[in-house]
């Protein structure tokens, strides 16, 4: 399986409301639910005004576009990690995942990957 490390840095921030503003940044994920609202995005588009912010990582996107019939994609990259005691953080979207990794674990990460079998690409 093909991982392409993309190349911001990235904060994974929570957030009181969504802001517009929050969207014109590329790779910006955000989701919603009755207790908070989160927001993952390139370090330098984190907003100054978030409630937290955790800075640091690095991503990862698993090269797709992957059916909904597959199973076990994010949980064998999630396990070949855990297994090295690296933590994770996933999104999903409709085509693939992403699996962001604090930026200083990225060599660990990516020597687990090429173990067990991965194939990471730099992104261009």
């Amino acid at each position: 399986m093909q991982l392409e490390l993309l190349q911001p840095l990235f904060a994974v921030c929570q957030v009181e409301s969504l802001s517009p503003a929050y969207l014109s940044a590329p790779f910006t994920f955000f989701a919603r639910t009755d207790e908070e609202i989160s927001l993952v995005c390139p370090s330098e588009y984190a907003p100054a005004n978030a409630l937290k912010t955790e800075p640091g990582w690095r991503a990862f996107r698993v090269k797709g576009p992957l059916d909904f019939s597959l199973v076990g994609i994010l949980s064998g990259i999630a396990g070949c990690l855990a297994r090295q005691r690296i933590s994770i953080f996933a999104v999903s979207t409709f085509e693939t995942d992403y699996i962001l990794v604090k930026a200083n674990r990225l060599p660990d990460a990516l020597e687990a990957l090429k173990e067990a079998g991965y194939e990471v690409m730099r992104q261009l």
